[in-house]
């Protein structure tokens, strides 16, 4: 399946499934016409109620259960946490152990961890390298107090079928509730509750081909639960709240369409599967294929590339839409858990992809898809030693963030980390030396004589924009910002360049130092050579030397109680960088942020240095409280900051809403959350915001009250989106963050 905008072919149905047209048909008349509370007894009520009972008979004839033994729900998320914490409180009298994998779904490794603070005692058992459970291992951790196993049908990202029928035995022997999770299984092979001998089964509509937002939880006969949802006695008096007649229609109709067509589609989707992984293993010589050889379902191909990072080849194969075993960021490695569990080492695992075929899947759309992927990983594979043809790709076709999985600022390594890291480096004691890295600062300071101070800093990074001369601009504005926070003035640059020659023509580089050069020379600096290394993803940036006098430098340590703050630029350039990525804004606002990150904070520097000012600091990749942070712990203060003063992009805060929040953000927050005192108002969104990992963001300048108008005034005079934010408080304590 295409998408219909993008051409792209879709190979992730594990993850969703578009609704069948037959469904959106059947659906249709009731967004349209039947709009009856099935609980009312006149014939508006009665035309939806007999379409909720037509649909539960059709779920029900697909699971082989009664018809009073099947609830509707919001989808397998709530199934699980209703089957799981309905035992759970339900049988509290019998015991307080329950079971389950290390492979289950977070709806279900998440309900088991709340139970776990609940004062629920809670087993993880194991699997073996096909990602397979062994039922003996279960045996061996059921205790007298175990009331509950919860062990999923088919595994979502390996594919691996577990052995139920083995579990359900052991538990029937020991009087041990069994659920199973069947999100994942539903529509690709049978799955018969009596079969099963299971006590009860979730069921997500979404994974075949009915509406997101719909569910089905099968509960044997006898079984009682504790309620999830309290309130009229809808759905047997077991799930309150009006039934979503329109979706309970859709995934009736999809579960009536999947008993009908199981078998065809069960050898459809094998023969896709086949099809893929054969046009693949047989043009790539290193690969690892993840999941039982026999016991899988049979859309789902897991498959590893060692040496290849799986984000990395997603930017790259950016015509197929496809899932990523694990997630690389320079501030941290998220290996699948799964993955973890089946002990798959780490360099194998960073390749991984998970690719699933469905009905609408093609053969043509398979052979493409195969060979992009090939031609992808062999692109890619560090034993390629060809330069990239430039005759093949044109420089204006590129879009740099593709070919990295970060984005500018936001992949620093995590603070906490890297406190770590610089508490362990021994620091060579010199005199000369005027600022270190004992406080923080944007750069350092070396004494050349008591006239003349030597200012230095180097910043980095991967794209933050697709445009290689708009990247190369940012860049060079980013590692400037560090000499002008200090109050020193630039006095040349060299360029550090990593860059994929084997992926990306010569001409994009071209293009990155093209911008920075212009850059240097609107700060009326000379670039003076500079480094380069072949590497898997573009960066670029600059090591930048100034100078100062010895007694202006404008350090963290420098601040003065009773300074106010004000901030040069907006906030929320990582988000919305984020956003533009993911292709959700449009070009307007694109080229807006580009133009902010661009924008060197030379005429800011210029200004402030006129006026009383204690210290200054850029906000970049630890946002705007991590920076803060600095100077109030290097110069044992504290702040305030007015959250409805803090100027923010326009969009940052729907991006941030809607969760498109870069990892670097959520980690800053996460470091600095107990250093800050939040006001209750304050939402977790707008924490996020202030702690958006920017990239050549604005000044931080502390103004002593006197000049603040003055500054302020002359700073919005010279067209900067500046603002006066709070300020600096008596006593060592926490910065706090006001309405």
């Amino acid at each position: 399946m295409k998408d219909r905008d993008n051409n792209i072919i879709y190979l992730d149905y594990n993850a969703t499934t578009p609704i069948s047209p037959e469904v959106a048909e059947v659906m249709k008349p009731f967004l349209e016409s039947y709009f009856g509370n099935p609980s009312s007894s006149h014939v508006f009520g009665m035309k939806t109620k007999m379409a909720v009972e037509n649909a539960r008979k059709q779920v029900c004839e697909l699971l082989n259960c009664e018809l009073d033994e099947l609830i509707f729900t919001s989808g397998g998320s709530e199934s699980n946490n209703y089957s799981i914490k309905g035992i759970a409180y339900a049988n509290r009298h019998r015991g307080n152990h329950l079971i389950t994998s290390a492979i289950e779904h977070p709806a279900t490794l998440e309900v088991y961890k709340f139970l776990e603070r609940e004062g629920f005692r809670i087993t993880i058992v194991g699997v073996d390298e096909f990602g397979m459970v062994n039922p003996e291992d279960i045996e061996k951790a059921i205790t007298p107090d175990t009331i509950l196993i919860s062990i999923m049908h088919a595994n979502n990202e390996v594919g691996t079928i577990q052995p139920i029928k083995a579990i359900s035995k052991i538990a029937k022997q020991h009087d041990i509730f069994l659920h199973c999770d069947a999100a994942q299984s539903i529509g690709k092979i049978s799955v018969d509750v009596k079969d099963l001998d299971v006590d009860l089964l979730s069921v997500a509509g979404h994974k075949f081909y009915a509406p997101k937002g719909i569910g089905a939880l099968y509960i044997r006969r006898g079984v009682k639960l504790e309620k999830l949802i309290h309130g009229a006695n809808h759905e047997s008096d077991l799930r309150a709240g009006t039934e979503n007649v329109l979706e309970i229609v859709g995934i009736g109709q999809a579960a009536h369409i999947v008993k009908q067509d199981l078998e065809e589609l069960h050898d459809r989707y094998k023969y896709l599967r086949d099809l893929l992984c054969d046009n693949i293993i047989s043009h790539i010589s290193d690969f690892k294929i993840n999941g039982h050889p026999e016991q899988s379902l049979p859309n789902t191909l897991n498959i590893s590339f060692p040496g290849i990072e799986a984000n990395t080849l997603l930017d790259e194969m950016e015509e197929v839409a496809a899932s990523a075993g694990a997630a690389c960021h320079s501030d941290d490695i998220n290996i699948s858990y799964v993955l973890e569990a089946m002990g798959i080492p780490v360099d194998i695992a960073m390749g991984t992809i998970r690719l699933s075929v469905g009905k609408f899947t093609t053969d043509e759309e398979i052979l493409k898809a195969s060979k992009i992927i090939v031609d992808s990983v062999n692109k890619l594979k560090n034993d390629v030693d060809q330069i990239c043809d430039s005759s093949s790709i044109s420089s204006d076709e590129i879009k740099l963030t593709h070919y990295t999985h970060g984005l500018g600022c936001a992949c620093k390594i995590r603070p906490q980390y890297l406190e770590r890291v610089l508490k362990s480096v021994p620091i060579f004691p010199d005199p000369n030396v005027i600022v270190g890295n004992s406080h923080s600062d944007d750069a350092s300071v070396f004494k050349i004589d008591n006239n003349t101070a030597i200012v230095q800093s180097l910043d980095f990074f991967t794209p933050i924009v697709d445009d290689p001369y708009e990247f190369g601009q940012i860049a060079a504005a980013n590692a400037l910002s560090d000499i002008y926070a200090m109050g020193a003035q630039p006095l040349f640059a060299q360029n550090i360049v990593g860059f994929p020659d084997h992926r990306l023509p010569m001409d994009v580089l071209t293009q990155i130092l093209k911008g920075a050069s212009d850059k240097a020379s609107e700060a009326g600096i000379s670039i003076l050579g500079g480094h380069t290394v072949e590497d898997t993803e573009p960066k670029f940036g600059m090591v930048v030397s100034g100078k100062i006098h010895p007694d202006k430098i404008l350090s963290n340590d420098k601040a003065k109680d009773n300074h106010v703050l004000i901030l040069t630029k907006p906030l929320g350039l990582g988000i919305l960088s984020t956003a533009v990525k993911r292709g959700i804004v449009d070009n307007d606002k694109a080229k807006e942020i580009s133009q902010i990150m661009a924008t060197l904070n030379k005429r800011a520097a210029e200004i402030m240095v006129n006026y009383d000012i204690s210290t200054c600091t850029d906000i970049t990749g630890f946002g705007l409280l991590g920076h803060l942070y600095e100077i109030t712990s290097a110069s044992e203060l504290g702040a305030e900051i007015y959250l409805s003063k803090v100027p923010f992009i326009s969009g940052a805060y729907d991006c941030a809403i809607s969760g498109i929040i870069p990892g670097g953000s959520k980690n800053n927050l996460k470091h600095i959350e107990d250093k800050v005192d939040f006001s209750n108002e304050i939402s977790n969104v707008h924490r996020l915001l202030l702690c958006d990992a920017q990239t050549s963001g604005g000044l931080l300048i502390a103004v002593s009250s006197n000049d603040k108008e003055k500054l302020l005034s002359e700073l919005l005079d010279n067209g900067m989106n500046a603002s006066i934010i709070g300020s600096l408080t008596k006593g060592k304590g926490k910065i706090s963050i006001l309405k």
